[in-house]
């Protein structure tokens, strides 16, 4: 695992399609973990923990997803602004 130090904030955006997913995207993601791919982390959203990854949209940028037990936990939906804490790179 790599120690991270990082904190940004993100709108929570929600896909327009059937079942889509809320996530956050981070342009500068493909810069700072200097790959386009996949990136597990562990992180927080709101101060409440969350193991997951970043996932490749194109063109250098990620989308970390947020689940609806999360939103709820944090009192959070689509339009609203979360701040994102990055701790690991598992």
């Amino acid at each position: 695992m790599v120690v991270l130090n990082k904190e940004f904030k993100a709108r929570l955006q929600k896909s327009p399609k059937k079942g889509g997913w809320t996530y956050v995207v981070w342009p500068k993601s493909a810069a700072f973990f200097g790959t386009k791919g996949l990136v597990k982390v562990s992180c927080t959203v709101d101060d409440h923990p969350l193991r997951t990854a970043f996932m490749a949209i194109g063109g250098g940028v990620h989308k970390l997803p947020i689940k609806a037990d999360l939103q709820a936990a944090i009192g959070k939906k689509a339009g609203d602004t979360v701040i994102i804490r990055l701790l690991e790179r598992r």
